[in-house]
């Protein structure tokens, strides 16, 4: 059971240790009164105060951003006093920009433009370096303490301003509510470095910290700053950080991100929440891999309402954006000065003051022609679409180019807006429609054509659901260019013109010829090329008109039958909307016959379009069938799609057995395979996901008549109302046994049977479906039996867990065999 935040163990001081993750007062913003002092000291724009302490220069030190992962944020403390037990790995002191490095002026006056350090800076989120404590800063001078106590009385709103939201917690003194499970590895808090950790000084494979209840109506962004330390990078199982998302009446928790990289500095990731009416908590897992000296630290939790593409860098993490390091050209953090009548960069649009904070670049530097400098933003991890909204200043003796892209995880580029004016001397609002159906990254990016060009100074992203156009139509739902064909066409049509082609059939459930893919024993269209009028014959499915200029990921089943050479028998193509043929995006070039098989392809086109399915006959004797179910369509490329986490309670044996076990493993237990099974006249030629991957199953040849395995999911979370597994399962061959599936309770001894199937089912795939409910946690148990015959392979894939009751209702049939009269294609 869960455990209360004060039962997370705490590190006192005087051990001796180095702990390799750490926080500083100077370095780190936290919301007390020396914000101010902490804006000057750490955030750039003005000369620093002598009386605050600083870090030595490097002349070597980067501007903003270099070299950090896209989401990463880095800080260079000063000393820091030793911690004590459960050191983290001690790890070489990384070369990190200093407070001065960039501010030093070239020819050793003042600079007029006392730069910002950058991100690596900015962030203050610094890493453990000396046990050696810092030297004491000295006193202010006399004239210097009214500048002082002027700063900290401006420090009081400002943090009254910044109190932590709910499921926020920079863990200063406490865990703010959150719980650690004791079933698992224990969180440690440290009173002095201010953070959580977990490491390999306790025998374990993980550890859990789960939030107080949450409840938001509005999208919500989610910064996590963290650092993952191991002595060794190349590992089967390295140490990883997952954040899950815990929903009110869900069994599974979602996937929302995951990271494993190693790193010697704090880094900072964001991830957008979608507004919903069910209560949640944020779940963190800390994974333990083989190293024996890995440790997981996580600095702060900061949950804030809003979109994580949103920023007027007031924070220290800068909302997540980071700098693409040029050696000439960077944007730097202007502002958070109190006088600097030199500076010809303005006060910020958030607070209209010198103390407040936004992001510049300037020319001053350039070198070559077309220097460019790029500021992105965090990817987003939601679809959104809607108004990008931002202030900007622009002053130029030169041409400078302001622009505004989209990029994609491809890295493909999409200009969205670009600055139509050669000079703004105040704060300018710029607004463009925005629309982001897949993963990607906002990137403002300023070129200069010389030394002289000027500057252009950034603040205030914010974003709106609505577009900024007043534009009333709605976004286009690719959901509407798919079809199951268990109803209709859905909005695919048949040209006339073409002759009969495509029909829509369904296959009673046999064991000669497969059924659909959906359920087995459903709808799909098919292709009779056999019955064709002359060779070459071509019939055209037609799918709906889709939008220019977005990527689209179309995937597809197909089987093929009778074909001697299966190459080009089916193919798909991009027509323009007048029917107008304008490529061939994909063609079939060898598939298992009879196995329904996915088809996956990625296309992005200019203008208007349709996709269209063309089977085609070669010859008189070199006809046969074409099947085609299951057309799906989503925004983005079909690559991008397949590195998306996966949905939860789905299990479709891919990669390993999920959440399932077994209680005994051998020749006579559960084995994941791909292709046919070994013994002829059992078993499935491929598995129910792609045809070409992985499946459950048992070797009846292994087995002996009335011999039993298990297969037993892990202990799933009890929620109150119906809950709907669905599964695939398949039972061809003669001598088939018993498939059965139970729910056990925990704490009971007996097992309840929910579903069971006897006998010889069918060639195909076959869809289970069981509706069930558990107030207690539970476990889901696939029980085989194996028949009188080693003919007697039984598989099952595909299985998916959902909240609510199934919508549906399964078709039942116990038939074990069937007569040749039901091996008919039905029109």
């Amino acid at each position: 059971m869960p455990g209360s935040s004060t039962g997370i163990q705490r590190q006192k001081q005087g051990s001796g240790h180095n702990l390799k993750h750490r926080k500083t007062h100077l370095n780190i913003r936290k919301h007390k009164g020396y914000d101010a002092l902490h804006q000057v000291a750490g955030r750039g724009g003005g000369p620093v105060p002598a009386s605050i302490p600083d870090d030595s220069p490097d002349p070597a030190a980067p501007a903003l951003g270099d070299q950090l992962p896209v989401e990463g944020v880095t800080g260079r403390p000063p000393g820091v006093p030793t911690v004590p037990p459960r050191p983290f790995p001690a790890l070489p002191r990384p070369r990190l920009p200093s407070l001065r490095s960039v501010g030093v002026p070239r020819d050793g006056a003042q600079s007029r433009r006392h730069r910002s350090p950058g991100l690596g800076r900015v962030s203050a989120l610094p890493p453990p370096q000396s046990p050696v404590p810092p030297p004491a800063a000295p006193a202010p001078p006399p004239q210097k303490m009214l500048r002082l106590c002027l700063l900290a009385a401006h420090a009081l709103p400002l943090a009254g301003a910044a109190l932590l939201s709910p499921g926020s917690c920079a863990f200063e003194d406490s865990a703010c509510g959150y719980e650690w499970d004791y079933a698992h590895l224990p969180w440690a808090l440290h009173g002095e470095g201010h953070y959580i950790s977990v490491d390999t000084s306790y025998e374990g494979e993980k550890a859990v910290l789960s939030s107080p209840e949450l409840y938001s109506e509005e999208w919500s962004c989610v910064r996590l700053i963290y650092q993952i330390a191991m002595t060794s990078e190349a590992s089967r199982d390295p140490t990883r950080l997952n954040l899950y998302l815990r929903q009110e009446g869900e069994s599974f928790d979602r996937l929302l991100w995951s990271a494993k990289e190693p790193s010697d500095s704090w880094l900072i990731a964001s991830l957008d929440l979608i507004n919903s009416t069910k209560k949640y908590k944020i779940v963190l897992e800390g994974e333990i891999g083989q190293d024996k000296s890995a440790s997981i630290a996580v600095f702060e939790i900061k949950i804030t309402p809003g979109y994580c593409i949103e920023c007027d860098f007031e924070e220290n993490h800068l909302c997540g954006f980071v700098n693409r390091w040029n050696p000439n050209v960077n944007w730097f953090v202007g502002g958070g000065n109190i006088h600097d009548f030199q500076s010809i960069l303005p006060k910020d649009h958030t607070l209209k003051s010198e103390l407040g904070h936004y992001m510049y670049v300037d020319s001053v530097y350039v070198k070559h022609f077309q220097e460019v400098a790029q500021l992105i933003s965090p990817k987003t991890t939601a679809p959104m679409s809607g108004c990008l909204s931002f202030y900007y200043q622009l002053k130029q003796e030169s041409s400078i180019i302001f622009t505004v892209y989209l990029r994609d995880t491809n890295g493909f580029y999409d200009e969205i807006w670009k600055t139509d004016s050669a000079l703004s001397a105040d704060w300018a609002l710029a607004e463009v429609d925005f629309n982001a159906p897949y993963p990607m990254e906002v990137i403002f990016e300023v070129a200069f054509n010389s030394a002289k060009g000027g500057y252009v100074a950034l603040d205030d992203i914010s974003f709106s659901p609505v577009y900024c156009s007043n534009q009333t139509g709605t976004p286009f739902n690719p959901a509407k260019a798919g079809c199951d064909f268990e109803e209709d066409l859905c909005n695919f049509y048949l040209d006339h013109k073409d002759g009969p082609g495509w029909s829509r059939v369904k296959v009673k459930r046999n064991v000669y010829r497969a059924g659909d893919h959906t359920t087995g024993f459903g709808y799909y269209l098919l292709a009779n090329t056999k019955f064709i009028s002359q060779p070459g014959y071509i019939g055209r499915l037609y799918g709906p008109t889709l939008p220019g200029n977005l990527e689209f990921c179309l995937r597809f089943y197909y089987a093929l039958y009778g074909f001697f050479q299966m190459s080009g028998t089916l193919a798909v193509y991009i027509f323009e909307e007048n029917h107008v043929v304008q490529e061939k995006i994909w063609s079939v070039l060898d598939a298992p016959k009879g196995v329904w098989t996915q088809a996956e392809i990625s296309f992005k086109k200019p203008m208007p379009c349709k996709v269209v399915f063309v089977s085609w006959c070669k010859s008189f004797w070199d006809c046969g069938l074409v099947a085609l179910d299951d057309v799906s369509l989503s925004l983005g490329s079909c690559q991008a799609a397949d590195l998306l986490l996966p949905n939860p309670g789905e299990c479709t044996f891919e990669k390993d057995e999920c959440v399932f076990t077994q209680k005994e493993r051998g020749r006579g237990s559960w084995h994941r395979r791909r292709g046919p099974t070994p013994t002829s006249y059992t078993g499935p030629k491929g598995d129910h996901t792609t045809g070409v991957g992985y499946y459950m199953y048992i070797e009846a040849s292994d087995m002996v008549y009335g011999q039993r395995a298990y297969l037993v999911s892990r202990s799933l979370r009890g929620i109150s109302g119906k809950q709907c597994l669905t599964f695939f399962y398949h039972m061809y061959g003669a001598g088939t046994g018993l498939l059965s599936v139970y729910l056990k309770k925990e704490g009971d001894d007996e097992e309840i049977p929910l579903w069971r199937r006897t006998g010889e089912q069918s060639i195909s795939w076959l869809r289970g479906l069981i509706e069930y409910e558990s107030n207690k946690n539970y476990q889901i148990i696939f029980e085989v039996i194996r028949g009188v015959s080693m003919r007697s392979d039984t598989a099952i894939d595909d299985i998916l867990f959902q909240a609510g009751p199934c919508l549906e209702v399964e078709e039942i049939q116990f038939s074990s065999g069937y007569p040749d009269s039901l091996n008919e294609i039905e029109y």
